[in-house]
């Protein structure tokens, strides 16, 4: 067991659209990711994912809207559902997803991780 400052945390994840694993509790990663612009577009067939803004803000588009988030914001997006974060500037989210979950969900490209640095 051990504490964790998520801001000091971030100092470490430098590199846009690469989530950082930063705890593990039931199944799930707690990770955090910085990125600034549009994501590419996907869904997750099997996994919810939680978006918590700690700073900045960013729109989550969705096919049919878009919800803009700010600090202390947070989004549960259902599996299943297609959807592209999108930052104007450069923000600081912390999600919260099944350990299994791909980033980029259904989709492979440029922005996929598919192994993350525990930090």
């Amino acid at each position: 067991m051990y504490k964790v400052n998520v801001l000091q945390k971030f100092d470490q994840v430098t590199a846009p659209w690469t989530p950082k694993i930063v705890g593990e509790l039931n199944g799930q990663h707690v990770k955090l990711v910085k990125f600034e612009g549009p994501f590419t577009w996907h869904h997750h067939e099997k996994e919810d994912e939680l978006f918590y803004v700690v700073k900045g803000s960013f729109v989550m588009e969705l096919r049919d809207k878009n919800i803009e988030l700010t600090e202390g914001d947070f989004l549960i997006v259902p599996k299943g559902v297609e959807h592209r974060p999108n930052a104007e500037n450069e923000v600081w989210v912390m999600l919260f997803e099944p350990a299994s979950t791909l980033n980029t969900g259904n989709t492979e490209n440029a922005f996929t991780k598919k192994k993350l640095e525990k930090i």
